[in-house]
């Protein structure tokens, strides 16, 4: 567990320490900005769908639609969290 955490630590470190203060070239901070919010988009449809290495569709995809949603019509992020929660809550109860 130390050497993961450790390992960690480094490798945050890299960026700080390799770019001594000096800012990213226009082009490859446009791609660091976009890389975030696809990750996170990523990580949140192979929770969503993803189950012991097989596609699962339940309950779940129908509160990320309601998250989708709620994202496009500008709803606060809080209020996104409770409609998904409350949707797929609601999905599982049906």
């Amino acid at each position: 567990m130390a050497i993961v955490g450790t390992g960690t630590v480094l490798l945050k470190a890299v960026g700080p320490v390799l770019l001594g203060g000096r800012s990213l070239p226009p082009q490859l901070a446009g791609l660091v900005e976009m890389l975030a919010p696809a990750l996170l988009a990523a990580l949140v449809v192979t929770q969503a769908v993803a189950g012991d290495r097989n596609l699962v569709f339940d309950e779940r995809l129908l509160g990320l639609l309601a998250a989708a949603v709620a994202i496009r019509l500008r709803a606060p992020l809080l209020a996104v969290v409770v409609i998904a929660a409350a949707i797929t809550a609601l999905a599982r109860l049906l």
